[in-house]
C-alpha cells in the first residue's frame, strides 16, 4: 500500500479522536469558539518545535517563502478554522457520527477546487469513486425522524465541507511551493507556519467577540491540551499526505474517518445508527477502496 494512503489513514484516525475530545469540551463550559481555539492553541508551539528540530537535525535550509506560498498557506489556515468552527457547532445539532458525515461533501468540492486552482485533474475512475462516497454521505446526511436535507445542520455541513476542501487545496499548494524539499520537511514547515497564523488569528477573534473565553480555555488546559496534541498529530499526517498526492485523492481516502466515527459514536457516546446510515457507511467504504485502487 502506498505511503500516502497509510499516512492518510493515520491522520483520519487521529482527527476522529480530536473531534471526540472537542465534543466533550462543550461539556466543560467552553463556547464553540473556545472549543475550536483549543484545537490550535497548543498545536502551534508543538508544530514550531517539530519544525525547528527537523531542520536542525537534517541541516535543511528552507527555501524563500514566496507570495504564492503565503496565499495558499493563509487560505488553507483560514478555511480550516472556519470549517472546524462549523463542525463543532454541528455537534449540538446532530448525533456525532452523522454530524461528521455532513462535512464529507468536501470530497466532491475539493476535486473541483483541485482542478480549478492547482490544475490537478481527477480521472474518470476517480470521479466514480468520489461519487460513490458522496451518495453514501447523502444517506448519512438525512435527518432522523424524517428531517429534511436542507435544515441548519445540512447548511453547516456543506459549508464546512467546502471550507475543508479549500483548506486542503491551500495546504497542497503551499507544500508544492516548498519543492524540492522532501515531503516530510515541506509538511512540517508548512504546518508550523499555518498553526502560528491560526493561533494568532483566533486569539484576536475571541478577544474581540468573546471576552473571557481565552481565560476559560487556559483554565481548562488539562482537557484542552489533548485536543491540541491530537490536532497537531493529525495535521502532520494530512500535510504529509498532501505533499505526496493530489488533495482530492487524499480527502477521498480520508472518508474512512466515517467508519472510525461510527466506532466512537457507538462505544463512547452510546449513539445508535439506522439501517440507512449503515448503507451510507458501506458506500463510503466502497469509495475508499476504489480511490485507493485509482490513486495508489
Amino acid at each position: 500500500m502506498s505511503l500516502w494512503v497509510l499516512v492518510t489513514l493515520a491522520a483520519a484516525a487521529m482527527q476522529t479522536l480530536r473531534f471526540m475530545l472537542q465534543k466533550r469540551l462543550k461539556g466543560v463550559g467552553l463556547s464553540t469558539g473556545g472549543a475550536t481555539f483549543s484545537r490550535f492553541l497548543f498545536a502551534a508551539p508543538l508544530a514550531a518545535v517539530a519544525a525547528a528540530a527537523l531542520l536542525r537535525t537534517t541541516g535543511i535550509e528552507v527555501p524563500v517563502l514566496t507570495p504564492r506560498f503565503w496565499v495558499f498557506a493563509l487560505l488553507g489556515g483560514a478555511g480550516q478554522v472556519a470549517a472546524t468552527f462549523l463542525t463543532v457547532a454541528l455537534f449540538s445539532l446532530r448525533n456525532f457520527a452523522v454530524g461528521v458525515a455532513f462535512t464529507k461533501t468536501e470530497t466532491v468540492q475539493v476535486a473541483v477546487f483541485s482542478a480549478l486552482l492547482l490544475g490537478e485533474v481527477v480521472s474518470m475512475a476517480g470521479w466514480i469513486a468520489i461519487a460513490t462516497g458522496f451518495v453514501g454521505v447523502v444517506l448519512l446526511s438525512r435527518g432522523p425522524g424524517g428531517a429534511g436535507m436542507f435544515g441548519r445542520a445540512s447548511v453547516y455541513g456543506v459549508l464546512a465541507g467546502g471550507l475543508f476542501g479549500l483548506s486542503a487545496i491551500g495546504y497542497r499548494g503551499a507544500t508544492l511551493e516548498l519543492l524540492p524539499l522532501d515531503a516530510l520537511s515541506r509538511a512540517i514547515v508548512t504546518l508550523a507556519i499555518v498553526s502560528a497564523a491560526q493561533t494568532v488569528g483566533m486569539a484576536l477573534w475571541l478577544r474581540l467577540r468573546e471576552p473571557g473565553e481565552l481565560g476559560r480555555v487556559l483554565v481548562a488546559w488539562r482537557r484542552t491540551v489533548w485536543v491540541g496534541v491530537t490536532g497537531v498529530l493529525g495535521s502532520a499526517g494530512w500535510f504529509t499526505a498532501f505533499a505526496l498526492q493530489n488533495a482530492a485523492y487524499v480527502r477521498a481516502v480520508g472518508q474512512v474517518e466515517i467508519v472510525f466515527t461510527l466506532i466512537v459514536s457507538a462505544l463512547v457516546f452510546k449513539e445508535r445508527l439506522t439501517a440507512r446510515e449503515g448503507v451510507g457507511i458501506a458506500l463510503v467504504v466502497a469509495s475508499l477502496i476504489l480511490i485507493v485502487l485509482v490513486g495508489g
